[in-house]
């Protein structure tokens, strides 16, 4: 029987809500973008924010009810990390105005991150206690904007490709090839950094859990080599004088290797991050 009052449900339908306003934002940015409509732009960025809204008042429900942070199951850390991520571009986009035509990737990957968690078992659980840290906090807080600064990137890189690869028209109005590439870097290296700090942290937690810093689990594992696929990024950028097209296909790699290491590890073998994080 049908239930209004049960916290899952009113969760589930919320979180459907902020998904319907972020794919109006999305077709409105796109809309607005592509056939240069400053008022359709201008409505995205209010569906935006009015998605966002929606958004963290349902994340904080849920923290709420469950008592700790929206970062113990699928469903949650999806939902949290599509948060974040637009969070973090409308906060850049407002300090650095030509990040703002990576929207037209940043808007859909937000919806998407949310209604692919919403596949997943939405049941609220309790933390243990034995759980509770500060170090955990910290150790999701920074993979969490590692993530968004991730996918910041992957847009330029993908804005780059088009741009190197297609002559649509509306793509001339974004910001050139040399600005693009620019702000792929930058933003793959505060993924660099902010993956480095989450990792620390996380090894300062499973210390105070289990006694040990590292224990190569298979999540352990391919964080360390999605760091080191984003390092070597860096260094090839860096000291190899890779740009443009070549270093944009080199990043996909990498933001494919991240996401094994976030989504798909955790799913398909058996550790200690995965008896939590399924």
């Amino acid at each position: 029987m049908f239930n209004g009052n049960d916290p899952v449900i009113i969760d589930v339908s919320v979180h459907w809500i902020a998904v319907i306003v972020y794919v109006l934002a999305t077709i409105s940015n796109v809309w607005g973008v592509v056939f240069t409509k400053k008022k359709a732009v201008q409505w995205s960025y209010f569906l935006a924010y009015l998605g966002l809204a929606i958004h963290g008042l349902v994340l904080l429900y849920r923290w709420v009810i469950t008592g700790h942070g929206p970062y113990m199951a699928r469903y949650e850390i999806l939902s949290s990390n599509a948060w974040v991520l637009l969070v973090l571009f409308l906060v850049f986009g407002k300090v650095y105005p030509k990040i703002k035509p990576a929207s037209i990737v940043v808007f859909p990957a937000t919806f998407l991150l949310i209604a692919l968690g919403l596949f997943f078992n939405p049941e609220m659980t309790r933390m243990p206690p034995s759980m509770r840290s500060i170090w955990l906090v910290l150790h999701v807080l920074f993979y969490k904007i590692s993530v968004a600064t991730i996918l910041v990137a992957l847009a330029f890189s993908l804005v780059l490709i088009l741009k190197t690869r297609t002559s649509y028209t509306w793509l001339e109005r974004l910001p050139s090839i040399e600005v693009v590439d620019v702000y792929a870097y930058r933003f793959a290296g505060f993924s660099f950094v902010f993956w480095a700090i989450a990792m620390l942290a996380g090894s300062i937690w499973a210390y105070q859990l289990w006694g040990r810093f590292w224990g190569w689990d298979p999540v352990e594992t391919w964080s360390l080599i999605t760091w080191g696929a984003f390092g070597m990024y860096l260094h090839l950028r860096r000291f190899f004088g890779w740009k443009g097209e070549r270093a944009a296909y080199f990043y996909l790699l990498c933001t494919f290797v991240s996401i094994v290491a976030l989504y798909f590890t955790p799913l398909l073998e058996t550790s200690i991050h995965s008896e939590y994080f399924r």
